[in-house]
């Protein structure tokens, strides 16, 4: 999704650059703005959820004391960090549609 995103922001700044920004250019953007809108939201109901079970999985390793719910919490936190990754990407993804899209709505 990364690179899918980062592409078409690459792909509109072209065209900005060669002045051929029209109104399909427009349509076209606000579609793949909310397409990527969406995947953003499932990605941060995704990286509520895991924070949710990593901090349940830390508190019954502090309650039972199983080592098993330990290796769990580790897991959850590396998975955790990879998904704030993501969605850090994502944001400031679309943010840059936003502007860019900003720049084709004042032309």
């Amino acid at each position: 999704m990364k690179k899918k995103l980062f592409d078409y922001i690459e792909y509109i700044e072209e065209e900005i650059n060669n002045k051929k920004a029209n109104k399909e250019l427009k349509e076209d953007m606000l579609t793949k703005i909310s397409f990527f809108q969406h995947e953003r939201l499932i990605h941060l109901i995704v990286t509520f959820m895991t924070a949710v079970g990593m901090v349940l999985f830390m508190l019954g390793f502090l309650v039972i004391k199983e080592l098993l719910l330990f290796a769990l919490f580790l897991l959850t936190l590396i998975l955790f960090f990879a998904y704030i990754l993501h969605y850090y990407n994502l944001e400031n993804g679309v943010q840059k549609l936003y502007n860019l899209y900003d720049q084709i709505k004042t032309k």
